[in-house]
């Protein structure tokens, strides 16, 4: 009899990848569905669809991909189809794991089968099996234990060896391998708040949290907000100060390889302030919107101004500073945003020096540049002796402990000896950057009166942080402003009412209406 048709039996495969990096090069799973495909067709099978796990561990049951594939066999059980592995242990890598994938499979209709094992239901068959799940298992171990030691390696050689956080990235450097450099824009910013809860601009973890909201470009969570438990893990995390460390690996804190994002006396600081005097976090309106806020007083009271937000009748909010103190005469009277700026930027524009003083203030810069350069040589020295009496210190705790009979001796010794090394290493750090300028002279005397001849310029810009250095570098105390007369003689810094002793012109600041006295403001 000729012309009779016999159906293919009906295939799917199965393929499993266990790392990320194996699914970006696009190792491993395509090979594995061509090989199927291949054993496929020798046996007269055809393969209908191929089910993936993708960046999955082999020690897992739950899969993604498994319990499609689990569903499908479900779905058309009584087809019986052949489930083909390119090898065993794309199955599993575990027994346990294995057996239960094995029996999900058969549970469900399906029969299993690679081109590299022949699967049976005796016991011979079974034995051997069992046996080539076991070599699978020992082989995922060995591999996360060799993993293990070299990323343990690597912490002790003071690399990090993991994915980079948040303000860092991975960059193959020659010599080196992979070492953490900075990721901008979050770099910057994850510094600035280093910083400002070091020198106490922030107070709280809160504060902290409402400053990283203030930046679209700071990662967010699935939700669009930055969760208080991040932060607290970037604020705790030693890498940021340019250290390492994996005490469960018994790898203590160590000098990274990386630089960090602040130093680690900077960071030792921010840590200072998260774990002592607990401060009530900074009301909501006290952000970049009102950079006057806190460095302008009321004339009347010589209180701070505070400033919010009022609602009009139509429902639109507009941005006031005003004056809350109880008994003040100007208490409840309100100063527009845009006025009180606008008078403040017009009394920065006066503070321009002519070019004649520049020469005789690059002699006083130099001599103060030479002071501090003979200053910080002193304090380098000083650290240097700090940290010979905490090698000195552990030195003797050490004899102390060989000598010692009692575990809580041995152990009281041992806390101590940790002590003075993350305080040999704080020492370290901070000698490597005392003593040494960070920029030429010549270029610090550039950056210096370029922001003499102009504070204006770097007022305009949009970070915070610049309006604060202007506020702070320029005047020396908080500035009066009365409603409808304006500032009154702002006390400049001591390099602003130096400039003004050479000019000549000390008495009288302002020029513009709206300041007090009415006389010349011009430094020249």
């Amino acid at each position: 009899m000729t012309g009779q048709f016999t159906p293919l039996q009906r295939a799917v495969s199965y393929v499993r990848v266990s790392s990320a990096a194996q699914v970006a090069k696009g190792q491993g799973a395509e090979s594995q569905a061509v090989r199927c495909e291949e054993y496929a067709r020798m046996k007269g099978y055809r393969v209908e669809k191929v089910f993936e796990d993708k960046a999955v561990s082999g020690a897992l049951i739950e899969r993604p991909g498994m319990k499609q594939l689990l569903a499908y066999l479900r779905k058309n059980r009584k087809h019986h189809l052949r489930v083909i592995i390119d090898d065993i242990s794309r199955l599993a890598r575990g027994t346990d794991a294995h057996w239960a994938l094995r029996g999900a499979i058969a549970k469900a209709g399906g029969v299993l089968e690679s081109p590299n094992f022949e699967f049976g239901e005796d016991s011979d068959s079974q034995l051997l099996e069992n046996m080539m799940a076991s070599v699978s298992q020992h082989f995922r171990m060995k591999n996360a234990e060799q993993t293990k030691h070299r990323q343990r390696a690597r912490f002790l050689g003071g690399y990090y060896p993991f994915a980079a956080p948040w303000g860092f990235k991975q960059k193959h450097t020659p010599g080196h391998g992979n070492v953490l450099v900075r990721d901008e824009p979050v770099a910057s910013i994850i510094q600035a708040a280093f910083e400002g809860l070091a020198s106490g601009r922030f107070q709280s973890k809160a504060e902290i949290v409402r400053f990283f909201e203030t930046f679209p470009e700071f990662p967010r969570g699935s939700n669009g907000k930055v969760h208080p438990q991040r932060v607290t893990h970037i604020l705790n995390r030693v890498l940021y100060g340019g250290m390492v460390e994996r005490p469960t690996w018994g790898v203590p804190l160590r000098k990274g390889k990386h630089a960090g994002l602040v130093s680690y006396d900077v960071f030792l600081k921010a840590q200072d302030r998260l774990n002592g005097k607990k401060y009530a976090p900074a009301r909501a309106d006290l952000h970049t919107y009102f950079p006057l806020r806190g460095s302008v007083v009321c004339s009347d009271c010589e209180n701070p101004l505070t400033a919010s937000h009022s609602k009009s009748k139509t429902g639109k909010r507009h941005p006031y500073y005003h004056c809350y103190t109880k008994g003040c005469p100007s208490k409840g009277k309100s100063i527009r945003k845009a006025e009180i700026e606008g008078e403040f930027e017009s009394l920065l524009q006066n503070l321009q020096p002519s070019e004649t003083l520049f020469a005789m203030t690059q002699a006083m810069f130099k001599n103060a540049w030479e002071q501090q350069r003979q200053s910080g040589q002193a304090m380098a020295q000083t650290i240097r002796r700090s940290i010979t009496q905490c090698e000195t210190q552990i030195a003797q705790l050490l004899d102390r402990i060989v000598k010692a009979s009692s575990d809580s001796v041995v152990s009281a010794y041992e806390t101590r000896i940790t002590k003075l090394e993350k305080e040999k290493l704080a020492l370290t750090d901070k000698l490597s950057q005392t003593g040494k300028p960070k920029r030429p002279f010549g270029e610090m005397f550039e950056l210096t009166m370029s922001f003499l001849a102009n504070p204006c310029n770097l007022w305009k810009s949009e970070r915070y942080e610049d309006k604060q250095t202007v506020l702070k570098l320029v005047f020396s105390s908080p500035l009066k402003y009365k409603k409808n007369e304006g500032f009154r003689t702002p006390d400049f810094s001591s390099v602003f009412s130096l400039l003004q002793d050479i000019s000549g012109l000390k008495e009288g600041m302002a020029e513009r209406e709206g300041f007090e006295p009415s006389e010349p403001l011009r430094v020249h």
